[in-house]
């Protein structure tokens, strides 16, 4: 009973750590009101909604790729295998859809997405694999039978009212965005007032703590990573409402891409602490500078560099606060 409750408190430098995080995102969210400023006063149609409906609807599968990726970082670890999850999810679904029933469809590619990461977390938690190590093979693998199986060839035949899902608005919102928003805001809800979601920050901030506590580590830590699948099967599903087309080899740059916008948002891949306002953010801030750039009419190589760029400085920071937090 003593060691739960010593486990339950918080550490200084934890806490520190905590009001640096909640500082970095005021900041961040100061920055990216000014870079919007900038844009609108200096950029020709930027600040129309045409072209910020384009914005939230492009940005908002690799945000709601990016929650997932949230809660794997929040743990503790990540996962490389979300790309290949969304393409062979929305694949999956395209084939059933095409062949036997909507419904269907988006219901087995939506529970393949959360076997795959049921799947991650269990030999991460279980056999005691990295996540980098399991995520990766698992990637590959998935890849592979995919390419097998389609022959690397696109599934067509999708009904062209499916295109709703990605490309659709209900008003003036993208359908994508109001479904962004769902997954964010569930997320938020989860992880601020559920039982599991101080779980997750508990597990990432000291794992052998937590067990010491009485906190099923290995539960925890699959279920995270089965909701990380799950959400980039939604992710899969509203690409191919895009596209309407299974496309094999797409989405290979979303795990790169969603791990940025949660690093960007000032969230550390130390695990323990963060929100999913920073992930958020971190998503819209890297999706406004990549459409300023194509406004500006920079050569898409450039573009790359100019994220690379983006991370380093926000990595840079997180490393800062972390010695700073671990000098105190």
């Amino acid at each position: 009973m003593t060691q739960a409750t010593n486990t339950a408190v918080p550490d200084t430098k934890r806490t520190l750590f905590s009001k640096d995080i909640q500082w970095t995102n005021y900041a961040l969210l100061g920055i990216f009101v000014i870079i919007l400023a900038v844009f609108c006063l200096t950029i020709p149609n930027f600040a129309t909604w045409a072209n910020i409906s384009n914005v939230l609807q492009r940005n908002s599968i690799i945000g709601i790729v990016a929650c997932g990726m949230l809660l794997m970082i929040l743990l503790g670890g990540f996962d490389l295998s979300v790309g290949a999850v969304g393409a062979v999810s929305s694949v999956v679904a395209a084939a059933i859809i095409a062949n036997i029933s909507l419904p269907l469809g988006i219901v087995t590619a939506l529970l393949l997405g959360l076997f795959v990461g049921v799947f991650n977390g269990f030999f991460i938690a279980k056999i005691g694999m990295s996540p980098f190590v399991t995520t990766l093979a698992t990637q590959v693998l998935i890849t592979g039978i995919m390419f097998v199986g389609t022959a690397a060839q696109p599934v067509y035949g999708m009904p062209d009212y499916f295109t709703f899902l990605g490309l659709g608005r209900i008003g003036p919102i993208p359908v994508p965005t109001i479904l962004f928003a769902i997954v964010a805001i569930s997320t938020w809800i989860m992880l601020k007032y559920t039982r599991f979601g101080h779980y997750i920050y508990i597990v990432g901030g000291n794992r052998a703590a937590a067990r010491l506590a009485g906190i099923n580590v290995d539960r925890v830590t699959i279920i995270t990573y089965g909701l990380g699948g799950l959400f980039a099967a939604i992710a899969g599903v509203v690409l191919l409402g895009q596209t309407n087309i299974g496309q094999p080899a797409s989405a290979a740059d979303w795990p790169l891409t969603a791990i940025a916008a949660v690093v960007v948002g000032g969230i550390p891949l130390s695990g323990g602490v963060g929100n999913v306002g920073g992930a958020v953010l971190g998503t819209l801030l890297l999706g406004v500078i990549a459409n300023a750039l194509n406004l500006l009419g920079v050569s898409p190589f450039w573009q790359p560099a100019v994220t690379g760029t983006v991370i380093l400085f926000a990595v840079g920071i997180d490393s800062y606060q972390r010695r700073r937090s671990e000098m105190r």
